[in-house]
């Protein structure tokens, strides 16, 4: 039986801390399910242990865009035979096992409450839960990038390499959208 691991996140973009957990997770696994959380604006929902999580400004991008973004993304790190991406809607456990399967263990790391309390849920799902602890220094975040994009600061350097082209591209349409 082929060894399933997990990854979940917004990915608001995907950086490159993000692909190091997927290579991490898998290390002692055969196949990557990326699973993408807030797929949509009605899968949106407030969150005590994060309070941005479920603002427009904290979602930019489709999870078009996003599935889009990480498939450039694992492409450059030679992941893409070794990975799908799936939507991942936090606010309907019900249907969970129907995008990731019950034998996936899920591996999440840890930087705040928001990640305890998921790591939390997806245990409480039936899940085999993995949590790694983050070391905050040199902690990479998406808020941080959204936050160097709308400031207009550089920004390149925390994104895989082969994603910048397609990142600038979206955010110009998103400029010309009104939008970011």
């Amino acid at each position: 039986m082929t060894a399933l691991v997990c990854v979940t996140g917004r990915f608001q973009p995907v950086h490159r801390q993000h692909l190091d957990l997927f290579e991490i997770a898998l290390r002692d696994a055969d196949h990557l399910v990326v699973a993408v959380t807030n797929p949509d604006p009605g899968a949106r929902h407030e969150e005590v242990t994060s309070q941005h999580r479920h603002r427009a400004s904290a979602n930019p991008f489709t999870y078009f865009e996003r599935a889009w973004l990480l498939a450039v993304a694992l492409a450059e790190r030679d992941l893409t035979g070794r990975s799908t991406v799936v939507p991942f809607d936090l606010t309907r456990p019900q249907h969970w096992h129907e995008y990731v399967p019950q034998a996936a263990r899920q591996v999440v790391r840890a930087y705040s409450d928001w990640e305890r309390h998921k790591a939390r849920l997806l245990a409480d799902g039936g899940y085999e839960v993995q949590l790694l602890d983050g070391d905050p220094v040199g902690h990479v975040s998406a808020s941080e990038i959204r936050r160097r994009f709308a400031a207009g600061e550089a920004w390149e350097e925390l994104v895989a390499t082969a994603s910048v082209p397609l990142l600038r591209e979206l955010l110009s349409e998103h400029g010309a959208r009104g939008e970011q």
